[in-house]
């Protein structure tokens, strides 16, 4: 993934404030299609710019959005001076406010391929392998000479790797790399750690700090984080149902279910602390978040409340 510089980030964005302002002369628009020819480099900038902008608009009125990308280009030019690169500039801004809404990174939106909230894709790589992205997801891709490497920035993928391609495939995380053995298997981002759960054949793990993979096989679960890989655990029961729109729950904390179901809302959605300890087994939608949230209450002593358009909380049932 290429880095781009901060001046040329500047400039994007002081032409997303101009365009977004309705008030842009016909030599402007004149000057923003001379500008964005001018170089490969505008064209990068100016497409993740627009990422960014989607999510924020969503969440913003077009006064805020302007508002939130001028304060962006002031503290970023203070910050200039005590140096980095164009991305530890970027995260310094005001557009991190909207991440924050939304629960991700920034480094999310400048990866190769990311999901929104809610959003599925799947991808068909150049060596026929099939990858799947899950909700809020982030995704690099490099293939060379060598090897086929993905980089899992966040959230989750399913991977069926394609035959026939010596080269080995190599999924990588902040927590170590996984070494594909001719399968199919998922990879999700946990906070620190890195969920690995093999479908088919088998897979390779190894730690960032460990000198030796461990083969992980169809049927079984790992966590791995910097120093360690877990003992192995048999993969819970759909594990992938995701990939279908549907998540299933075999004696899953509620706050997990909670978690992943608010993967797929606009919003924040949240547990009461005091139903913390609560498990739950069952189907839910995915994408219908709020008819699997009406389900919990027909066999748990809870509810849903409403704070606001953007907060939904689940609560202990009224008494």
């Amino acid at each position: 993934m290429s880095q781009v510089s901060a001046r040329v980030l500047d400039e994007a964005i002081a032409w997303q404030l101009c365009l977004d302002s309705g008030e842009a002369s016909e030599q402007q628009r004149h000057d923003f299609a001379h500008w964005l020819a001018a170089h490969p480099e505008h064209d990068l900038v100016w497409r993740r710019l627009g990422g960014i902008d989607q999510q924020l608009s969503a969440a913003s009125t077009p006064m805020a959005r302007r508002a939130l990308l001028q304060s962006s280009v002031s503290r970023r030019r203070s910050l200039r001076r005590l140096g980095g690169s164009a991305l530890g500039l970027l995260l310094a801004t005001g557009i991190t406010l909207v991440l924050l809404a939304q629960q991700r990174p920034l480094g999310d939106y400048l990866a190769d391929y990311h999901t929104a909230s809610g959003e599925q894709r799947d991808l068909l790589l150049a060596d026929r392998s099939q990858v799947r992205l899950n909700s809020r997801s982030a995704l690099d891709i490099e293939f060379d000479d060598n090897e086929r490497r993905l980089h899992l920035r966040s959230g989750e993928i399913l991977v069926q790797t394609a035959k026939g391609d010596t080269r080995p495939f190599i999924v990588e995380t902040e927590q170590g790399r996984l070494r594909a053995l001719g399968t199919r298997f998922l990879v999700r981002r946990e906070g620190a750690a890195t969920e690995l759960i093999v479908l088919q054949s088998a897979v390779a793990a190894r730690p960032l700090a460990g000198s030796q993979e461990r083969i992980i096989h169809s049927g079984e679960q790992v966590l791995m984080d910097r120093q360690h890989l877990s003992d192995s655990h048999p993969a819970p029961i759909g594990a992938d149902a995701w990939s279908r729109g549907m998540l299933v729950a075999d004696n899953l904390p509620l706050q997990r279910l909670i978690d992943q179901l608010g993967e797929y809302r606009s919003g924040y959605l949240s547990l009461d602390p005091s139903l913390a300890g609560l498990r739950i087994s069952g189907s839910f939608p995915l994408h219908d978040s709020d008819k699997a949230l009406a389900a919990l209450a027909l066999s748990l002593p809870v509810r849903t409340e409403q704070l606001g358009p953007w907060w939904t909380r689940v609560v202990p049932a009224e008494k």
